[in-house]
């Protein structure tokens, strides 16, 4: 069988069924039904935040999160170009200008020591971006966040109950996103959050998500349509039974590759984080110097039906549909050219990954 670079986590098929009967007896298929209302007190309560608004995928939930601080038209937001393109374009469809940061080599997050050479009178907010399970340096993010009267947005998709210093990553900054796309670490097929502490923006980000509507009879927001509907909750649910298992075979495997990668020549691999809980989202490798370049590497790969991807490439300041906004982001365009990233998911087996690891060392 091919192996790809992920692959969707799913319950038994039989308590899927049992958790989807009840909706046959309500005919409650969406708008916020009791398995929505459901995923949402049980996430808040995994995740330890306050609050948990849920949408119907990742891309929305960032926009709106973004779209319910009312930034004037035309203002920048500082955001690292190391990340999909979904990051930039939910910033541009607000009528925001992405002020582009580079990211530092150590964990491909936004180099925080060039953030604030950023900061005009125009900036408003910062978008960062947790990297692969990587977290940013929210400590000063915050400071410089709390020196400038800046909202920080993190786009929080790969980050999925990591914890820093015994604390939910979702609990810095005014709002964080996550996805629950099908590859993520925690799925519900497709879908999103926004995560936050403060009780004020829960109004507004349902309203929001619900096409700005107050009631049956008021539209308060120009608001959109992003409500996950009772099916995607329900695989929510169950999934999140089986969290902490898939969580613990994705370490199996992480923690398998760095034992056959390290200390090669030519092969980077992240530094583990210090008081970081990961979730093992992504296996990245930097091919730098080594005898085969990141795109032999992967078309080796698929030679012998193993999917590797060149996550993320490439910067999303350098597709054409970003060229009005200039910037100059060295680092992050030289990983981009030389990142890839292997298979990872709950279900790969120590063979598989041996095997993967054999066909790149030798």
């Amino acid at each position: 069988m091919k192996i790809n670079v992920t692959r969707s986590s799913m319950p038994f098929y039989e308590e899927y069924c049992e958790e989807i009967k009840s909706i046959w007896d309500n005919h409650w298929l969406t708008n916020c039904g009791p398995k929505h209302n459901l995923l949402e007190e049980k996430l808040a309560e995994y995740l330890g935040v306050k609050k948990v608004t849920l949408f119907t995928n990742g891309h929305l939930a960032l926009e709106t999160a973004i779209a319910a601080f009312d930034f004037p038209t035309g203002s920048e937001v500082i955001t690292t170009p190391f990340t999909f393109v979904s990051t930039t374009n939910a910033i541009v469809r607000n009528g925001l200008v992405p002020v582009f940061c580079d990211i530092n080599e150590k964990d491909y997050t936004i180099d925080v020591t060039k953030i604030e050479a950023l900061i005009t009178e125009k900036t408003v907010a910062i978008v960062p971006v947790h990297v692969y399970g990587n977290i940013c340096d929210v400590e000063e993010i915050d400071r410089i966040a709390k020196k400038h009267n800046l909202k920080v947005i993190y786009d929080a998709a790969h980050a999925f109950g990591v914890k820093y210093k015994g604390k939910g990553i979702c609990n810095w900054g005014d709002a964080s996103m996550l996805s629950f796309h099908a590859t993520k670490v925690f799925n519900t097929i497709e879908g999103g959050a926004i995560c936050y502490n403060d009780p004020s923006l829960e109004e507004k980000y349902k309203s929001m998500k619900n096409f700005g509507l107050v009631g049956e009879e008021e539209c308060e927001y120009c608001g959109g349509n992003a409500k996950m509907n009772e099916f995607q909750a329900c695989m929510g649910l169950c999934n999140l039974r089986h969290i902490n298992d898939y969580i613990s075979n994705r370490k199996r495997v992480f923690e398998l590759y760095v034992k056959r990668l390290s200390n090669i020549n030519g092969i980077v691999l992240c530094n583990k984080q210090l008081d970081v809980l990961s979730n093992y989202a992504y296996f990245p490798v930097k091919f730098d110097g080594y005898k085969y370049t990141r795109d032999e590497v992967k078309e080796m790969l698929a030679k012998h039906d193993i999917a590797a991807r060149k996550y993320f490439y490439p910067c999303t300041n350098e597709f054409k549909c970003m060229s009005a906004f200039d910037s100059k982001t060295p680092i992050a365009h030289n990983i981009s050219e030389n990142i890839l990233c292997l298979p990872l998911y709950h279900e790969l087996s120590d063979e598989e990954v041996e095997l993967i690891c054999n066909i790149i060392l030798n």
